[in-house]
C-alpha cells in the first residue's frame, strides 16, 4: 500500500511516447505521489498502456485512470480530475503535462510551497525569474510571455505566469471554487482558475521552473486556444468587478 496525501492529475490525448516514462518518473521521486490519468479517447492506445501498468503490482493503489469518449477540452478534463481527487480525500492536488515540459523533479518544490510554507496555490512559473523556456519557437515564447503581461494589465492580477499549467492546489481551494461555474475549456482555463483563487483570497506563490518543449509526440496548442484566452480575460475583468465570490471553505 502506497499511501499519499497528493495526487498528480495528467490529462492525455495521444501520449503513447511519453505516458509510461512520465509515470515512472513521478513514482521514482522520494516523496510519494499518486497519479490520475484523464484520457480523452486517445486513438494511439495511451489508455491501454496505463491499464497495463495499473495491472502491475508496483503500481497498485497509486495509479488511476479515468477515460472519456473524445477530446472534450483541457479544462473539463481537469475539472473531472479535481472532483475525483476531492472524492478520494487528497489534500494536495497537482496539474501536470504528460510530455515532460513540466519536470517531475519540481513536484516536491510545489508541494513544499503549500505543505510547508503555508501557501494555498503553488504555480510552476516560467516567468517569475526571467524567461525560463527551452526549445520553444521564439514566436510562441513571445506569445505566451505577453499573454501573461496582457492578463496582468487587464485584470490587475499580479502573477507573472498566469497561463502556467503546472500547479499545486490545497484541497480547500478546489472545495471553495465553484468548479461547475468555471467557463473556459482551453488556454483560458488556467487563467480563470488562478484569477478565481486570487479573488477569493487564497495565498498564491510562484515557484520558478524551467519549461522544456516536448521531445516526443505532437503539441495540442492551437490559435483558437489563444483566442479564447484573449477574449476570456475581458470577461474575467468584468467578473472581478461585479461577481460575488464564495467564502473560503475549511
Amino acid at each position: 500500500m502506497h499511501a499519499s496525501d497528493s495526487i498528480v492529475i495528467i490529462p492525455t490525448y495521444n501520449e503513447k511516447e511519453n505516458i509510461e516514462k512520465i509515470i515512472r518518473a513521478v513514482f521514482g521521486l522520494e516523496k510519494c505521489f499518486h497519479i490520475l490519468i484523464i484520457d480523452d479517447g486517445s486513438p494511439d492506445g495511451t489508455a491501454a498502456i496505463v491499464k497495463e501498468l495499473m495491472s502491475q503490482e508496483e503500481f497498485k493503489d497509486r495509479l488511476f485512470l479515468q477515460e472519456r469518449s473524445g477530446k472534450l477540452g483541457l479544462g473539463t478534463a481537469y475539472i473531472k480530475g479535481f472532483k475525483w481527487a476531492l472524492e478520494h480525500d487528497y489534500e494536495y492536488i497537482f496539474e501536470m503535462d504528460a510530455d515532460f515540459s513540466h519536470d517531475p523533479n519540481d513536484l516536491p518544490r510545489l508541494y513544499a510551497a503549500c505543505a510547508d510554507e503555508g501557501y494555498d496555490v503553488a504555480i510552476g512559473s516560467r516567468y517569475v525569474s526571467g524567461v525560463n523556456v527551452v526549445n520553444w519557437p521564439i514566436g510562441r515564447v513571445l506569445m505566451s510571455y505577453f499573454a501573461s503581461k496582457y492578463v496582468r494589465m487587464v485584470t490587475g492580477f499580479m502573477i507573472h505566469d498566469t497561463t502556467a499549467g503546472f500547479k499545486c492546489y490545497k484541497r480547500r481551494v478546489l472545495k471553495t471554487i465553484e468548479l461547475d461555474k468555471i467557463r473556459f475549456k482551453g488556454y483560458a482555463f488556467q487563467i480563470e482558475m488562478k484569477f478565481t483563487a486570487y479573488k477569493i483570497g487564497f495565498k498564491i506563490k510562484e515557484v520558478p521552473v524551467i519549461f522544456v518543449n516536448r521531445r516526443e509526440g505532437v503539441s495540442k496548442m492551437s490559435g483558437g486556444i489563444f483566442g479564447e484566452a484573449f477574449f476570456g480575460v475581458m470577461r474575467l475583468r468584468w467578473d472581478g468587478i461585479f461577481r460575488k465570490y464564495p467564502k473560503i471553505a475549511e
